[in-house]
């Protein structure tokens, strides 16, 4: 989780780099807007699932708590995420009047602190009270991450046991995405933080599995709409070693 304000009089406009991760903003101000990449546009606390392509939000004197989901916790915390994959939806339309209550909880709240704290305890009540992964689907993105995305796709049924069908399928109605394509946000999610690190593109591409330059540039273009040099200076992507310090 992480907090963010701005209290500017000026509207702020972020296009917000897409993340292996599903999300939760919970806005506190009353003033955010954020459009997701079909177009689709929506005004207040907002949850999406994995999103394979360029996002972006804004508003007057924001406040928001953003909540990143493993897709292993979302599953449970969010309910049908596969659903959720490329959309961005209202919280409400998710949880209903626990997301209304959930804002008065901490829009009342004294300190950043005490907001983590009740957005916690929310999240584990959902968690609870959701349904898991299948384990086989659990470890299977667990691969994944621990690869950086660097994966051989092909091999991963053989690591459960399971069928190439049979775990395309399970992994596509679970988390939201075919592994193919969740692998390749992965690898997309290193290479742009190394971009943003001020690491040469060309270098990039070579640390993170990439054919070429061109194959990055490719990747960056179609996640997040813009090309490696601007998606380096994103400011969204900017903060990630702020306010995600143990990411």
């Amino acid at each position: 989780m992480a907090g963010f304000r701005d209290r500017g009089d000026d509207v702020v406009d972020l296009q917000v780099v897409p993340y292996p991760a599903a999300t939760i903003v919970i806005d506190l101000s009353g003033g955010l807007f954020v459009e997701g990449p079909g177009g689709q546009a929506n005004c207040g606390s907002i949850a999406a699932g994995l999103i394979p392509g360029p996002v972006s939000g804004g508003g007057r004197n924001i406040e928001c708590l953003q909540i990143r989901l493993s897709p292993v916790v979302a599953h449970a915390v969010l309910g049908a995420t596969w659903e959720l994959s490329g959309t961005v939806v209202a919280l409400g339309d998710l949880w209903g009047h626990d997301a209304r209550r959930l804002e008065e909880q901490l829009h009342a709240a004294p300190s950043w602190d005490d907001r983590f704290l009740i957005a916690e305890a929310a999240l584990a009540r959902r968690y609870e009270a959701g349904f898991a992964l299948d384990p086989e689907v659990a470890f299977v993105w667990d691969l994944m991450v621990t690869g950086q995305g660097q994966v051989r796709v092909d091999n991963l049924a053989a690591e459960v046991a399971w069928s190439r069908k049979r775990l395309w399928s399970r992994f596509g109605c679970q988390v939201g995405m075919s592994p193919t394509r969740a692998a390749q946000l992965i690898r997309f999610d290193h290479a742009v933080h190394r971009l943003a690190a001020g690491r040469r593109a060309a270098i990039v591409a070579a640390e993170t599995g990439y054919a070429d330059q061109s194959h990055l540039h490719r990747d960056v273009v179609a996640f997040a709409g813009v090309t490696p040099t601007a998606v380096a200076v994103a400011p969204w992507l900017a903060v990630d070693d702020v306010a995600w310090a143990s990411a």
